[in-house]
């Protein structure tokens, strides 16, 4: 079970996510409604909008009071890509990052190719089950990864290239960022970007 601390941090993320959902919801009602009720909706859409700055303040606050967080979250945040809302869901969804190796952590959250066999059945392997809080910040982080991240952007379009569909090299570029911070963890150890590959004289 989760100590007090992370069941907090866990409570708080919930409520940013939900505080995130009528934001989004919000914004979309205000481009059809009348002018007698745009206000309200201008109103509400302020107040939620606060209500997440303090939220972020408030997810920020717990994580700087433990050493152990701040640690690990400056560390998954030396990852170009990765912001702070990835980092407390990977703290307080998935306290097993770095704890495991890269196939066990792979398959915790949710993105290890699986093969769908039964008996003589067999099928194409597929990703499935795994934490589906943490697969959708990992999922919106690589988003963000594959335009800020040279090496992982690389990756993205060498298999985009190579005739992969591009939701099959997302979840691919997922696999990899995860590898990766779970290494990070792991060693703790900051992330180096690699050296850009000599050009050709």
């Amino acid at each position: 079970m989760p100590d007090p601390q992370a069941q907090e941090l866990a409570a708080l993320l919930a409520r940013r996510r939900q505080v995130g959902g009528m934001l989004t919801a919000e914004r979309q009602r205000r481009g059809t409604a009348l002018p007698a009720v745009r206000v309200r909706v201008d109103r509400h859409i302020a107040w939620l909008a606060q209500e997440l700055a303090d939220l972020d303040r408030d997810l920020r606050d717990a994580v700087q009071v433990s050493p152990i967080w701040r640690e690990r979250d400056d560390l998954l945040r030396s990852v170009p890509g990765i912001g702070p809302t990835t980092a407390y869901t990977l703290l307080a969804e998935l306290p097993a990052l770095g704890a495991l190796d890269r196939k066990a952590i792979a398959a915790l959250v949710g993105v290890a190719p699986l093969a769908c066999e039964s008996g003589t059945l067999r099928g194409r392997r597929i990703v499935w089950g795994g934490r589906a809080v943490v697969r959708t910040a990992l999922y919106m982080a690589t988003l963000s990864v594959i335009r800020h991240n040279p090496p992982i952007r690389a990756f993205y379009h060498r298999l985009c290239l190579a005739g992969k569909p591009k939701k099959v090299a997302l979840v691919a570029c997922m696999h990899k960022l995860l590898t990766i911070l779970n290494a990070i963890l792991r060693h703790r150890s900051p992330w180096i970007a690699p050296p850009a590959p000599a050009s050709a004289t």
